[in-house]
């Protein structure tokens, strides 16, 4: 500004710069209505606005090239070997009239396996709601016996207990009415909630780990340099 010259009022200043933000950035109305939105609890997405159809397509995020067999491979043979060993146990225990090999622990595994980053693999979220859920269905049969309310009063309770303990963990939704259907868990009572479910999740947690350490090289690689590295400072020492 050269010398001398008059200066505009602050009001009109401001509303000249906010004018020029608004040109450089075309979107800042939309991304100011996001941010509104998500300090208010409605988290803003980019498809509230796409046509209902869309969700019956493939995931446009994911990578538009197929998978490589190996992708293909250690998930569908971790799961294969999962089952195997829960059906060997379902002979050893079968004397006791105890199954492991239940319709939950399938939706598990194709988590554990197929998506192990996505929240329903976190193990806070499997074991806390596995727990709560098998809890919630024994409540809920000795308070209402093996009827229809008891299952809608199992499930919704289910839900609300995920929600309210951020462990959102969809199998475990099933373990309810699981137990208020099959008669042969009723022996178990309360130690339904760690057994078969809790149990059978711990079995399955330790297969994924072994299976993640054969089919990504990345992971073998540091395992193997984090081995090297200890034994060095403890020649060191």
């Amino acid at each position: 500004m050269p010398f001398g010259a008059p200066r505009k009022p602050t009001s009109q200043r401001s509303s000249s710069r906010r004018l020029n933000l608004q040109r450089l950035s075309p979107g800042s109305r939309s991304l100011r209505s996001r941010i509104t939105r998500t300090r208010h609890g409605v988290v803003a997405s980019s498809n509230v606005s796409a046509p209902l159809w869309d969700s019956w397509k493939p995931d446009s995020t994911t990578p538009a090239s197929a998978p490589s067999l190996s992708d293909i491979f250690w998930p569908s043979a971790g799961a294969f070997a999962a089952m195997a060993i829960f059906g060997k146990m379902d002979q050893i225990l079968a004397p006791k009239g105890i199954s492991m090999t239940i319709a939950p622990l399938g939706a598990v595994a194709a988590i554990l396996f197929v998506t192990p980053s996505s929240p329903g693999a976190r193990k806070y979220n499997m074991f806390m709601a596995q727990i709560g859920c098998a809890a919630i269905g024994v409540i809920a049969f000795s308070l209402f016996g093996p009827s229809w309310l008891a299952r809608s009063a199992a499930l919704s309770a289910s839900i609300a207990f995920m929600i309210y303990t951020r462990s959102t963990h969809p199998p475990a939704a099933s373990l309810p009415i699981l137990f208020i259907d099959g008669a042969k868990f009723h022996h178990l009572n309360f130690w339904y909630a760690l057994f078969p479910g809790t149990a059978g999740c711990i079995i399955l947690c330790l297969i994924v780990s072994c299976f993640l350490y054969y089919s990504l090289p990345q992971t073998r690689c540091s395992c193997i340099k984090f081995r090297k590295e200890r034994k060095q400072r403890e020649k060191g020492i």
